[in-house]
């Protein structure tokens, strides 16, 4: 399991690893039953703080990504796709009315907010 933090990066570190869990395991590079690292094993790798980990695994646990068992570890959870996706509308609906707010405020309109979105969507999916 590859993490890689960045300290210049805006996004708490705890964030960053929740992050990349969550995407090696909807793209499918940590499968279901995988055994993660420990938590210590993995502040140790990473140089961070033990709490930083913790914070992180308890996230994705809450969230049904992962599911520990004390003795034995934090595993991969079979994931609902449904339910997953529906978490990420909820997320991206949050920020884009966040977008729509900072718009209207700088009299953007909705075609330019649009023509923005398509673009950095596309840029993305490159």
């Amino acid at each position: 399991m590859d993490i890689i933090i960045s300290n210049s990066s805006g996004v708490p570190i705890y964030e960053q690893i929740e992050e990349q869990i969550k995407s090696q395991i909807m793209t499918g590079e940590l499968m279901e039953g995988d055994a993660l690292p420990s938590m210590r094993v993995l502040a140790k790798d990473l140089k961070i703080s033990i709490i930083t980990t913790k914070r992180a695994y308890e996230d994705l646990e809450r969230e049904g990504f992962i599911e520990s068992v004390t003795g034995k570890g934090s595993f991969v959870k079979g994931i609902n796709s449904d339910i997953v996706k529906e978490n990420m509308m909820f997320a991206i609906q949050e920020l884009l009315e966040a977008a729509v707010d900072k718009a209207i405020l700088g009299k953007i309109s909705q075609e330019e907010l649009s023509e923005m979105l398509k673009l950095l969507y596309d840029e993305k999916k490159l």
